[in-house]
């Protein structure tokens, strides 16, 4: 381990020993960032998000965006848009989020691990890979995000199968010549909590991105120790670092939620290796308000994102 990584994970341990009842200082990751086909900004940080439309129609999909981004008064650096296994890309939405200069990052799931090795959903791979060919663009892929979940398990498998069906996923767009795409692994913050998350890494050989999604939802912790546990892990890893989700719930009330959104955003400037972040806007359905995150309906909570949204650190096209 070089003596900048012992840094670094010194730094993260002393924040373990922090009292809960003070804001520890943020983690520190650092590293060299080998991206693949999506480049990383040479400093600072990518911003994006997953919007949830009214309806999931494609005028729908476009609508959210538009709406939300004109709310920030920016447009998104990456669009986020989750996919099952039997749904094209390449749709009209797709392609007006490329048109417009954002980054497209298919969050990808639907099947097993072991129908996918067993060769069960290989005409719906192919589709896909040609599909993301076709776009001509660097594209972010999410295949299986938090795959950690124990609720997943029967379906994700162990991590030894899990590395087998994301190896053979990429062979398959290797052999269809969709060189385009920009791999992401992204458990879960509480994946990395519990020391299980780790164990779905399927190599650097393999992975562009490393990637988490952390919440603030049934407890308000501040984003350093959400965050602690993964920067710990991601910082011996030669990879550029994105938080795919984050959100603070709205049980929270709009000055706590506006504080921990500012802290979060000094948590992402203080680490030069996150390269991308992007907020979860969405309430999803049969959820209670621990479960919802979005902050169109919450002015001061909005107000402070938007504080991020035009730091320059998160202007970097």
């Amino acid at each position: 381990m070089t003596t900048l990584r012992i840094l670094v994970v010194a730094t993260v341990l002393a924040l373990s020993a922090c009292s809960p009842d003070v804001a520890p200082s943020p983690p520190i990751a650092t590293g060299s960032a080998s991206s693949g086909p999506v480049a990383v900004p040479r400093q600072g940080a990518l911003f994006g998000a997953w919007v949830k439309p009214e309806s999931y129609s494609q005028p729908g999909r476009l609508d959210a965006v538009s709406r939300f981004e004109t709310a920030l008064g920016r447009r998104l650096d990456i669009v986020n848009t989750y996919r099952r296994l039997h749904e094209p890309i390449g749709t009209e939405s797709d392609l007006h989020f490329l048109g417009t200069g954002s980054t497209l990052m298919i969050s990808w799931a639907g099947t097993s691990s072991e129908d996918i090795l067993a060769g069960l959903v290989d005409k719906e791979i192919r589709e896909h890979a040609q599909q993301i060919r076709s776009l001509h663009a660097p594209i972010l892929l999410r295949l299986r995000w938090e795959m950690d979940r124990p609720n997943l398990a029967s379906s994700v498998g162990t991590p030894e199968r899990y590395h087998q069906a994301w190896r053979y996923v990429r062979q398959i767009f290797a052999q269809e010549r969709a060189t385009n795409v920009s791999w992401v692994f992204c458990p879960t913050a509480e994946g990395f909590a519990a020391q299980r998350a780790a164990a779905y890494y399927p190599g650097d050989d393999t992975v562009d991105w490393t990637c988490v999604d952390v919440y603030s939802g049934s407890t308000l912790r501040p984003m350093a120790q959400l965050l602690e546990p993964f920067l710990h892990w991601a910082s011996t890893r030669p990879k550029p670092i994105m938080i795919g989700e984050y959100g603070v719930a709205r049980a929270w009330p709009s000055a706590k939620r506006a504080a921990w959104l500012t802290d979060a955003a000094q948590v992402f400037r203080a680490n030069p290796q996150i390269k991308a972040v992007l907020y979860f806007e969405s309430n999803p359905e049969d959820r209670t308000d621990h479960g919802e995150f979005a902050l169109s309906d919450d002015q001061p909570a909005l107000a402070a994102f938007i504080e991020t949204a035009h730091d320059p650190h998160f202007h970097t096209r």
